[in-house]
């Protein structure tokens, strides 16, 4: 059974920084594109990271490039999300997943139906 477990996140001021960390198991991670989802307020579900299955490529929604850092370690089946310079609207629930994804278009849709339960980054001074 394919299971997400996401944590690190928290109550954080306007420019300070947080990193997340998703643990998969039921899954052949390696084998896996992966990406972070964030769920705003009131918003649906979208993709601000993601990474390819060796962690070669990486790409950024552009409200978050310069400042979030997506990783991978395989071997631990974990992917990470260094945030920075976080901003008060990057506060959402950030989930994990693997994805199908096309890296030349940037098409991608996530490759299980389960999602974990989240975890709450909110920004606020």
């Amino acid at each position: 059974q394919v299971q997400f477990v996401e944590s690190g996140g928290g109550l954080v001021q306007p420019g300070g920084s947080l990193r997340l960390s998703c643990v998969a198991s039921g899954l052949y991670f390696h084998n896996y594109d992966m990406a972070w989802y964030q769920q705003a307020p009131g918003k649906e579900r979208e993709l601000v990271a993601a990474i390819s299955e060796t962690g070669g490529l990486v790409d950024y929604v552009d409200s978050v490039k310069g400042r979030f850092t997506i990783s991978r370690d395989n071997a631990k089946t974990t992917m990470y999300l260094q945030m920075n310079s976080l901003e008060p609207e990057d506060t959402a629930v950030y989930y994990c997943n693997a994805v199908h994804r096309n890296w030349a278009s940037g098409w991608s849709t996530p490759a299980f139906s389960v999602w974990g339960q989240g975890t709450q980054v909110t920004v606020s001074s």
